[in-house]
C-alpha cells in the first residue's frame, strides 16, 4: 500500500512538473512552440498550428520493411524521381532500418548516403546492415533532436520519409540542416497526404501541402516541386530561398 501511495505521488509530481514546464514555455514569447493537452498520438507540443506526433520507435522496424510497402507506397517510383546524380551526397534523416538508404546507395555510386537517426538501436542496425550487404557508401550517423549532425555545405539532397511530422524541434532541425546543405541543396518531404481522410494513417502522422509550405518557408526554403505521382503520399521538394 505504501508503495502504491508513493507511485501515485510520483505521477502527480511528474504531471505537475510537465504542466509547469508547458505553461512556462507557452508563455515564452520568443519560443516558436506552444503547448496544449496532448492528443492521443501527439506530444502536446505545437509548431505553427500543428501538433507534433510521437516518434515511431525502432521497434517498428518490421513495419518499415513490410513486403507490401512497395505496392502501397510506390517506393521505386519515389526513388526514380529523386533529384540526384551518381555524385550526389544524400542525407536520409530518420533513416530507421535504412529502407530508403540502401536503395539509394547504388544510384550515388560516386557519392554517399548519410543515414541519420536519433535512436542508438537504429544506428547500430544500419552499421551492421551495411557490413552484411557490403555497401560502403552508406554512413550511419547519430543525430539529435535538434540537429542531423552532418558536415557543413556537404549535402545535395536531404530526405524525410514519413519523418518530418515527428521532429521534436523542427525549427532547430531545419536551421541546422540548412547549414549542411550546399548552396543548391534540396530537401524532400515524403509525407502521407493530410488532405485525404481516406489515407489509412493516424492524423498526426500525415501533413498537408499547405502546412509543409508554411513551416519550410518560415525557415528559408521554397517549394520547387510538388510531385503528384505517389499513391498516398506527397512528394515535396524544397530548396533554399535566395538571400
Amino acid at each position: 500500500m505504501r508503495q502504491n501511495r508513493f507511485f501515485i505521488l510520483f505521477l502527480l509530481v511528474a504531471s505537475m512538473s510537465f504542466a509547469c514546464h508547458a505553461q512556462s514555455n507557452s508563455n515564452d514569447s520568443k519560443s516558436p512552440y506552444k503547448y496544449k493537452t496532448a492528443s492521443w498520438d501527439g506530444i502536446g507540443k505545437v509548431y505553427m498550428g500543428r501538433e507534433i506526433s510521437h516518434i515511431m520507435g525502432f521497434a517498428g522496424k518490421d513495419w518499415l520493411e513490410r513486403d507490401s510497402r512497395e505496392a502501397e507506397e510506390g517506393v521505386s517510383l519515389a526513388i526514380k524521381n529523386l533529384p540526384i546524380t551518381p555524385n550526389s551526397v544524400v542525407a536520409d534523416i530518420g533513416a530507421g532500418s535504412g529502407y530508403y538508404s540502401f536503395r539509394i546507395a547504388p544510384l550515388v555510386s560516386e557519392g554517399k548516403v548519410y543515414a541519420v537517426d536519433v535512436q542508438d538501436a537504429a544506428v547500430e542496425y544500419l552499421n551492421r546492415r551495411s557490413q552484411e550487404l557490403g555497401i560502403e557508401n552508406v554512413i550511419a550517423v547519430k543525430g539529435s533532436s535538434t540537429s542531423p549532425n552532418l558536415p557543413e555545405n556537404a549535402i545535395d539532397l536531404a530526405i524525410f520519409v514519413d519523418v518530418y511530422h515527428e521532429l521534436e524541434f523542427p525549427e532547430e532541425m531545419l536551421q541546422n540542416l540548412r547549414k549542411s546543405l550546399k548552396s543548391d541543396g534540396k530537401i524532400l518531404l515524403i509525407e502521407y497526404r493530410g488532405e485525404d481522410p481516406s489515407v489509412p494513417i493516424k492524423p498526426l502522422h500525415k501533413m498537408t501541402v499547405r502546412q509543409a509550405k508554411k513551416e519550410l518557408e518560415a525557415n528559408g526554403f521554397e517549394l520547387v516541386e510538388n510531385g503528384q505521382f505517389l499513391k498516398i503520399q506527397h512528394f515535396l521538394v524544397f530548396q533554399k530561398k535566395e538571400e
